[in-house]
């Protein structure tokens, strides 16, 4: 499988919950992550589609801990399996 229809398939379900996958980039700030999810009730997360198996970056990784400080909660999502429960968990804080 690859980050291409992982990243489909997160689209599509997230429109399916009445919400936007905004793909996300930031000219000056690399390692941002690739989607931005907005969901119904004013939840937002950023979400770093990779591969099945990929790691994301020690710069990905430092971007996402600075976002957590920010009070944002940012995902890294390697398989479809993943999806259900990072969005369940979006919605339940």
């Amino acid at each position: 499988m690859r980050e291409k229809h992982i990243e489909q398939k997160l689209t599509a379900k997230v429109k399916t919950m009445g919400g936007m996958a905004v793909k996300f980039t930031s000219p000056g700030m690399d390692g941002m992550p690739d989607r931005l999810i907005l969901l119904p009730g004013g939840r937002i997360c950023f979400v770093e589609v990779k591969a099945p198996g990929e790691k994301m970056r020690p710069l990905q990784l430092w971007r996402a801990k600075q976002l957590l400080v920010l009070g944002f909660k940012a995902y890294c999502v390697d398989s479809t399996d993943q999806i259900g429960g990072v969005l369940d968990e979006i919605l339940s804080t």
